[in-house]
């Protein structure tokens, strides 16, 4: 079986943000749990947290947060940090998707992920883009292709919002 250009290159590109991905865990929460700081970690939740909500980069964030909400971290701050940054991630997410050509995103993450988000959002609207948030799904892509399909951004940032905000609710009911 012999590899085309376009599919040697999206595997080198899945490569690298698989790297991209480990090197971040490593530096920020792998840190913490070497040192054992992790009620001194918000930085490094923030940052793991805010990549792991980027559309091409693919985290454990609901895990991550588990973690800290374990430690001696405040939950509000942590619960703070949390939405906060995955807001700020799906909405540069959402404009990716507004901004960048089908072409150049189905290099990145495959023609069949942006089309099926796509076809959902067309077919079930908002609830979709609250479904995908409040549970551990890829939301993510759910944002890059409202942002493509130019799904209203109020909607959009509502939906993401009440979705995040009872998602963190519930963990933290869980696992405080």
């Amino acid at each position: 079986m012999r590899l085309t250009k376009k599919e040697i290159v999206r595997f080198i590109i899945t490569g690298l943000l698989i790297v991209a991905a480990a090197v971040i865990a490593s530096l920020t929460i792998g840190r913490d749990i070497y040192y054992g700081s992790r009620d001194q970690g918000l930085l490094s939740f923030a940052i793991v947290n805010f990549s792991g909500y980027l559309f091409f980069l693919f985290m454990p964030v609901e895990i991550a947060f588990v973690y800290y909400l374990t430690g001696e971290v405040n939950i509000f701050a942590l619960n703070a940090v949390a939405i906060g940054t995955a807001i700020a991630s799906e909405s540069i997410d959402y404009l990716i998707g507004l901004y960048f050509s089908k072409d150049v995103i189905s290099r990145l993450i495959g023609t069949r992920r942006y089309v099926k988000a796509e076809s959902r959002i067309r077919k079930y609207g908002n609830i979709v883009i609250f479904f995908f948030n409040v549970t551990p799904l890829s939301s993510p892509v759910i944002s890059l292709a409202a942002g493509m399909i130019r799904h209203r951004v109020k909607d959009a940032l509502i939906f993401t919002i009440s979705g995040l905000i009872i998602k963190y609710f519930i963990l933290t009911w869980i696992f405080r």
